[in-house]
């Protein structure tokens, strides 16, 4: 694999952002915040009548683009992000990534790139960096 910095990573389509994950998701987490699940508590807080998507799921729609490209989400050594806005159910989101500096280790590339969520036709929902491994050939 050819790596270089200015490459854009292979981006990530999710077509639909589904309620019902959301509801999952939230039992799982234990996460009793309404704007989960309820769009009665969504639209009280002034925010409209769609649920809000879960900040960890948003984080994984980008590290899962950027785990793909790298060969494993095994291969990401750190990631940070910043939130920008929300996610709400039924958006169409594109996760995104970009090659920012390559380090050439005895084994492997380091890479560390730039990575977004956008929600399409809108705006960025979620900015941030990422390490990854990438094996040599």
């Amino acid at each position: 694999m050819s790596i270089e910095v200015g490459q854009v990573l292979p981006s990530r389509i999710i077509d639909h952002v589904d309620p019902e994950k959301m509801k999952l998701l939230s039992a799982l987490m234990r996460d009793p915040n309404p704007i989960h699940f309820d769009r009665t508590a969504v639209a009280a807080l002034g925010m409209g009548d769609k649920t809000v998507n879960q900040g960890p799921s948003n984080m994984a729609y980008v590290l899962s683009m950027l785990g793909a490209w790298a060969g494993g989400v095994d291969r990401i050594t750190h990631y940070r992000f910043r939130f920008l806005g929300n996610v709400f159910e039924g958006d169409r989101l594109e996760a995104t990534g970009t090659v920012t500096k390559v380090n050439d280790t005895p084994s492997a590339f380091e890479v560390e790139c730039t990575l977004a969520l956008t929600v399409i036709g809108a705006s960025e929902v979620l900015a941030g960096v990422g390490t990854v491994l990438v094996e040599k050939e």
